[in-house]
């Protein structure tokens, strides 16, 4: 993708101009870690959760220096892994929400709301087609106390519309 010319840091720099430098930053569903990565690189605090261990090997492989941790999100519990401090910031992206099981997606949402610190906000990307429409995604926000500070249809902050076909939503906790 990247020979293509395809923009591979675009949800890292969203949520680098979101949270101050030195920020704690969670990557959930890190994948092979190439956004928790990036924004180690510039200078934040980041722990990358994802299921799958051959893909948490290769991030450990490849970007030496996050914590990189094999978890199912919808049992995430970090001070089980002695992590008991908050996060700033939570980002979701590549889909991820859209490949969680349909019956945990409100207990994901819950989970990820409970590991932020006070002020902090959860940023969720996931496109159109994949069984997860957003009217239902965010009734779960709803469920799940969180509420949205800003509705996307690109990590580039293009607005988000009625015919957007991807969704970047930044979410805190209601109340």
């Amino acid at each position: 993708m990247a020979s293509e010319g395809a923009d591979l840091a675009g949800e890292a720099r969203l949520v680098d101009a979101m949270a101050p430098r030195g920020s704690r930053v969670l990557d959930a569903g890190c994948g092979s870690g190439r956004v928790g990565a990036a924004l180690a690189a510039v200078g934040h605090e980041v722990v990358g959760v994802d299921l799958d261990p051959v893909l948490v090997a290769a991030a450990e492989q490849d970007h030496p220096g996050p914590r990189w941790l094999v978890g199912d999100l919808s049992r995430l519990d970090l001070s089980a892994e002695g992590i008991s401090e908050g996060f700033d910031v939570i980002v979701s992206a590549g889909n991820v929400m859209a490949f969680v099981a349909p019956a945990t997606r409100r207990e994901v949402l819950r989970r990820l709301r409970g590991h932020l610190r006070d002020g902090g906000r959860v940023v969720i990307g996931f496109g159109s087609g994949r069984g997860y429409e957003f009217a239902e995604f965010l009734a779960d926000v709803e469920a799940a106390e969180l509420v949205p500070d800003l509705l996307l249809s690109t990590w580039d902050l293009r607005p988000f519309t009625d015919k957007s076909d991807f969704l970047v939503a930044v979410l805190r906790p209601a109340g």
